[in-house]
């Protein structure tokens, strides 16, 4: 989960590079952006042209599916849709994501309804007792994006991240979805070795930059 940013257009394309990065500092508009995600060689182009000190907060790999695999070994439990009486966990466990994961603030509750009235939280359960999360997006075109992907600290290392990842998944193929896509932090190669084996393919790898 990453804040909404201007992405950097594709290199060569009129307004793009240097210029882009020019308005980015002179624009009145855009003053308050203090945030970049782009592929990995605009993001450095566009820094440069910032005028401003950046640091890299994280490197992000895009992932699509191909095709769905079920997990091997399958994990011990079962999906189901998260509830409105499943709402103050999804605020514990989204804001515990997003503090990993160095996103500012806490998880919105308006969000986290919306997710939950269209069947876009799925809890994994064990022993009826939830262990980890994945959530997907409403359908916008003709895509959806997983996240956020969350197991607490005490239940990792038994594949339940894949085995609601995979739920998530389908339950996107299934409100419509023709692509369904993912980031993750190309840090984490426990999370992308579970998304390759689930049948995620790479896309592109992108670059989060921030105004020092």
């Amino acid at each position: 989960m990453h804040p909404a940013v201007p992405a950097a257009p594709r290199r060569g394309a009129r307004g793009g590079g240097p210029r882009a990065g020019s308005e980015l500092a002179t624009e009145p508009l855009l003053a308050g952006v203090r945030t970049l995600n782009a592929r990995r060689a605009d993001a450095r182009v566009l820094a440069e042209a910032w005028g401003r000190p950046t640091r890299t907060s994280e490197e992000q790999r895009l992932y699509r599916l191909a095709d769905l695999a079920v997990p091997d070994p399958a994990p011990a439990g079962r999906a189901r849709p998260a509830t409105e009486a499943d709402l103050p966990l999804l605020l514990e466990w989204v804001t515990a994501f997003k503090a990993e994961a160095g996103v500012p603030g806490s998880a919105s509750e308006p969000v986290l309804r919306d997710r939950i009235s269209y069947g876009g939280a799925l809890l994994w359960e064990r022993a009826g007792a939830p262990v980890s999360l994945a959530g997907f997006s409403r359908v916008l075109g003709s895509a959806s994006r997983i996240g956020p992907v969350y197991t607490p600290p005490e239940h990792r290392g038994r594949g339940y991240a894949a085995g609601v990842t995979h739920a998530a998944s389908e339950a996107a193929y299934a409100t419509g979805a023709a692509e369904v896509l993912l980031f993750t932090d190309l840090a984490n190669a426990t999370s992308n070795g579970v998304y390759l084996r689930l049948g995620y393919t790479p896309v592109e790898d992108r670059t989060e930059i921030v105004a020092a």
